[in-house]
């Protein structure tokens, strides 16, 4: 059937928690999972662009605002969307997980329940 991609971090409950429901919801409907590790293997901006696009949402919807980098050299600032994009394709750890496409679809798995909506 098809194939789900989702942009995971193991070292978070949450992205694990949604993991976990993508990989049975997947085995369900005869779906292969595809785990991104998105901290080692990092979106282009252009693969955010077109994953908001996707999400129907602005890079600050799915920006880590609490992240320390965050705090650090962009709090405050003010940044267009293309400049947060560019940020997030730098600084991957500022994007907020996990993130699941499956065809022309993308939810935030925030909670994980979200993802569901993927196979409606």
């Amino acid at each position: 059937m098809g194939r789900v991609v989702i942009w995971h971090n193991p070292r978070c409950r949450k992205s694990r928690e949604g993991f976990n429901i993508l990989k049975q919801l997947a085995e369900e409907k005869g779906h292969t999972v595809h785990m991104r590790k998105y901290l080692d293997d990092p979106p282009s901006a252009t693969e955010l662009r077109a994953v908001l696009k996707m999400m129907n949402k602005s890079p600050r919807e799915i920006l880590r605002k609490q992240e320390k980098i965050w705090k650090e050299k962009y709090k405050g600032k003010e940044l267009t969307d293309d400049e947060l994009i560019e940020i997030m394709a730098q600084n991957p750890k500022l994007i907020e997980r996990p993130i699941v496409i499956f065809e022309n679809k993308a939810v935030l798995g925030r909670p994980a329940e979200n993802i569901k909506t993927l196979f409606e």
